[in-house]
């Protein structure tokens, strides 16, 4: 069921380059319903589950298991940890949040005073362990280890999740929803739980140059418009999933944004047209590998990206699974 595996996954611990634990799970969710299954040198788990078709497209679709993170970049005397951001922290919403470190050592992020009470910049911001000193904090963590922010999956109204990590977990739900539900599909699966994508699409790209796919697709999370203040992007929750035109890494292939809204129409699922000023993800790197791939994204609309409370709408994940199952036999 698509809201346990969401769940499942939200709990995992894995920021970019420690992607090993969402894998674990996904590896045991995915035994004996797919057809092959390997990782690669950057840690992105591959998934294949072969088409019907004796002229099958090979389909790359590319969810990443990686979120934003920090990393400790130094000890101070007192026992604080001063720390560098592993992706996009976003940092009006950075302060007074719990972190977990993988191996259980939590803390709470802070900053130091700011005269202006401005937002504060990475250099201001410090972990508290509850270590007396740094002798103490060394026993509990080292420079090099990684925090996320806790993961708390919790509800809000009726349909809605939020959670740190849905960006971008619940597309990794998604896709290994869709690996477990299609059957006799035209086309062959290429299931690509990517790696290190917040840190600049490092897993999608090597992953994409060695499967070599015919068309490539990224579903992943996108930025919203529906809240006091935020016009920009168009793009509403429970409105059903968007159908991305372009953003800062790729304008998608017309042949990709087609099938999409044929797929849609398939499922009867009504979808969003999205122009996202900013921003990137996967689709970008496949697009652009070798020489060239048809690709596109098909996104779930979600509040408070980059926080410890990114919220998304599961009437959209239900119809999202709805299009990506039609657009798997139509493309």
């Amino acid at each position: 069921m698509l809201r346990n595996t969401l769940k499942t996954l939200l709990s995992a611990w894995g920021p970019s380059g420690s992607e090993h634990n969402v894998a674990a799970i996904i590896k045991e969710m995915l035994g004996g319903h797919v057809d092959s299954m390997r990782t690669d040198a950057l840690g992105n788990l591959i998934v294949e589950k072969y088409g019907s078709d004796d002229n099958a497209k090979r389909i790359m679709l590319s969810a990443h298991m990686d979120h934003i993170g920090l990393v400790v970049t130094a000890i101070e005397k007192e026992g604080f940890l001063r720390v560098a951001n592993v992706g996009g922290i976003g940092m009006k919403a950075s302060e007074f949040r719990r972190v977990v470190f993988e191996n259980g050592v939590e803390g709470v992020l802070c900053s130091e005073p700011l005269e202006n009470s401005g937002t504060p910049a990475i250099k201001d911001l410090f972990i508290d362990i509850g270590a007396a000193d740094a002798d103490e904090a060394r026993t509990m963590v080292q420079v090099g280890d990684m925090a996320v922010y806790a993961p708390g999956t919790f509800q809000v109204g009726k349909h809605r999740i939020a959670a740190p990590a849905m960006d971008d977990r619940c597309a990794c739900a998604l896709l290994v929803e869709l690996l477990l539900y299609a059957e006799n599909q035209r086309n062959t699966i290429v299931g690509v739980f990517s790696a290190q994508e917040e840190v600049g699409l490092r897993g999608a790209t090597v992953a994409a140059y060695g499967v070599n796919p015919d068309i490539g697709l990224a579903i992943d999370v996108t930025a919203w418009g529906d809240t006091p203040g935020t016009k920009i992007p168009d793009i509403k929750l429970g409105a059903g999933p968007a159908v991305k035109i372009m953003d800062r890494s790729i304008i998608a292939s017309p042949m990709v944004r087609d099938a999409l809204y044929e797929a849609a129409s398939a499922a009867g699922v009504p979808v969003q047209r999205e122009v996202l000023p900013f921003g990137g993800n996967d689709a970008g790197a496949i697009q652009h590998t070798r020489a060239g791939i048809p690709a596109g994204t098909l996104s779930i609309p979600c509040r408070y990206v980059h926080s410890a409370c990114e919220m998304i709408d599961m009437r959209d994940m239900d119809g999202a699974l709805q299009v990506l199952l039609q657009f798997v036999n139509v493309i």
